[in-house]
């Protein structure tokens, strides 16, 4: 490792199980996207790992379960206080596997246990209803209880983040997990695994299987009669290939896809707040990131001003060593990463759009920063994810037609609109096709508020009460007096 931790003993590299690390003979390699160095190598989880770790999770499920709310809640809590006290090693990890900018790093790490905390307070509300009875001699009301075991696999780009949001809710609502993170960044779920031990919650209530190939371990989660409900986020391909896994044993799903979001410039918006937007919502985590605006839809009128003041913005972004506090962008995840991503531009520049700057590949480590104008909707860009720091700019003329080209895709996520008439952010907001919407905003992400898509981005909510209610079972009882 290039970076020091301050307490090593938050960096386990066995499977996390029954409260403690299981080495393993087989391991795979966790590589510095930046250094292209190994970090660590990593005890790699076979399907039978994962029939014992979910057997494991079903017997402790029998008294997690029966625990009482307020106990769940502390135990939470601890997990947030602990997360924070190590939350320096955190990021460390997090950017030492996946190449985010450290100061992202560390924001991740903060709302994590944010959410911690968030979730101790909810679970305390999430009570029945009394319901009115249908006969004199009845009464009837509802109770909330968890569903069991609950399979958690999380994506690199927001590991720590994801790992809490699926788990810490599970856990939260009295359900048992088990957790397959990504091969690209399984150091930091099973350093929050530990420190959960740390926090006092019981053994198997969340045991954590890294895994180089993930079909084993995949195949065992969905189909298992024992596995309750698989929480997911990836790619749509994925999401459709573990959704036919599931279908034999009807489990639940929550399923968090691809986007393509659209962003939106009308020429009434204010030009200066929508680029700055634009470059949060393009390049934070490098343009990694499931909302990232995908599309950008300028009206005819604004379209060159609106290009200007991208352009100026953009090529004041540095490019390098996430580690180096004068970062803005660090490496993609891979090298796969930067030739999907070089060849989404190839192919639109071959097609007729114009490189307004960057768009170069740097060690097949960087693509640095780039704004491309004149894009059609013949290009590849237009219909796949870029996951990536490049901006595609479209020209558009009316209100209806940006209404069709934004909905012109199957994903549908989040979406951004940029206007100072009211009336139209809220015709576009109802029009759009998409779970979230930004209305002169990009901040979508909230305790509160609910996340999720629709159309082929995804099932069910993350994110507010509604994620919690994605995991428990909702029971009617008629009680005859």
């Amino acid at each position: 490792m290039r970076i020091e931790l301050d307490n090593s003993d938050v960096l386990v590299t066995g499977l996390w199980i029954n409260n403690q690390a299981e080495n393993r003979s087989d391991v795979f390699a966790v590589f510095d996207p930046y250094a292209k160095s190994i970090v660590q190598h990593v005890a790699d989880a076979s399907g039978d790992d994962a029939v014992r770790a979910v057997e494991l999770s079903s017997q402790a499920f029998a008294s997690w379960k029966t625990c009482f709310v307020r106990e769940r809640a502390e135990i939470l809590r601890r997990w947030a206080s602990v997360i924070l006290e190590h939350q320096n090693d955190l990021a460390k990890i997090l950017t030492l596997e996946s190449g985010k900018v450290v100061t992202e790093a560390l924001g991740e790490i903060r709302h994590s246990a944010s959410m911690l905390n968030w979730y101790a307070e909810s679970a305390l509300r999430m009570t029945g209803e009394i319901l009115p009875s249908h006969s004199n001699d009845l009464r009837a009301h509802t109770i909330k209880q968890p569903l069991g075991v609950v399979a958690c696999i999380t994506p690199w780009n927001f590991p720590a983040a994801a790992m809490i949001v699926k788990a810490g809710a599970a856990i939260a609502a009295g359900n048992t997990c088990v957790v397959k993170p990504s091969d690209e960044t399984p150091l930091i779920a099973l350093a929050l695994a530990r420190l959960a031990t740390v926090a006092g919650l019981p053994a198997n209530v969340l045991n954590v299987l890294p895994c180089k190939s993930p079909q084993a371990v995949g195949e065992v989660l969905c189909k298992s009669d024992v596995v309750r409900m698989i929480s997911f986020t990836g790619s749509i391909a994925t999401g459709k290939r573990l959704y036919e896994q599931c279908a034999s044993t009807l489990k639940r799903v929550a399923f968090e896809l691809g986007g393509n979001a659209p962003f939106i410039v009308f020429d009434d918006a204010d030009l200066e707040r929508a680029a700055n937007a634009a470059m949060n919502a393009r390049f934070y985590n490098g343009g990694q990131i499931c909302v990232g605006a995908n599309r950008f839809f300028v009206q005819k009128h604004v379209y060159a001003a609106f290009i200007e003041k991208l352009h100026a913005k953009i090529t004041q972004l540095t490019v390098g060593d996430p580690f180096d506090e004068s970062t803005q962008l660090g490496p993609l995840i891979n090298e796969v990463s930067v030739t999907r991503i070089n060849h989404l531009i190839t192919d639109a520049t071959q097609k007729g759009a114009r490189v307004i700057t960057g768009g170069d590949v740097i060690d097949n480590t960087f693509i640095n920063p780039a704004l491309l104008v004149d894009m059609t909707a013949d290009m590849n860009a237009y219909q796949q994810e870029i996951f990536g720091p490049v901006v595609c700019v479209y020209a558009f003329d009316s209100e209806d037609e940006v209404i069709q080209l934004a909905n012109d895709t199957q994903a549908g996520l989040a979406a951004y609109v940029f206007s100072q008439d009211y009336s139209r952010l809220t015709r576009l907001s109802e029009s759009i096709d998409a779970g979230a919407i930004g209305a002169n905003s990009t901040a979508l992400f909230s305790q509160d508020i609910p996340f999720g898509g629709i159309k082929q981005s995804g099932i069910g909510k993350e994110q507010g009460i509604h994620s919690l209610e994605e995991f428990i079972d909702t029971k009617a009882i008629c009680l005859g007096l």
